[in-house]
């Protein structure tokens, strides 16, 4: 038996773009990846309008808590995937890099997210899920 890569996405807060692209990916290829996020300086919670729009696909992430990503987390995951070019991480990755850019979604409403959403999706699709 293989085990699964584990993927982690990273940003600024944990609340936002990076619990939005864990949560894709856990709807997209539960049994391919392991999906899961951190930040750089972590919020106090997910953001509303992100929770909503992952929501609306049968996912809840209401309860999740954003951490802070750490050496560990970052020797831990096969793929990285920074939802905003230049994070300062606190060491280097042992597995691939991705860099994203996605625009800070904090003061977003759901209609706002739901592009985004979207593009996410995609970008999860062509870059993850077709290798």
């Amino acid at each position: 038996m293989t085990t699964k890569p584990t993927v982690l996405f990273i940003c600024k807060h944990n609340a936002g773009r990076s619990q939005l692209g864990a949560a894709l990916l856990e709807l997209a290829a539960p049994d391919r990846f392991t999906a899961t996020s951190a930040g750089i300086t972590p919020a106090e919670e997910v953001n509303p309008s992100i929770a909503a729009t992952v929501g609306e696909l049968g996912l809840d992430i209401t309860h999740r808590t954003p951490r802070k990503v750490t050496a560990q987390l970052l020797d831990a995951a096969d793929i990285v995937v920074l939802m905003k070019p230049g994070l300062e991480l606190p060491g280097t990755p042992r597995g691939t890099v991705l860099e994203w850019s996605f625009p800070d979604p904090t003061s977003w409403s759901p209609e706002d997210v739901r592009p985004m959403r979207d593009a996410v999706a995609d970008r999860i699709q062509h870059e993850l899920l077709q290798q």
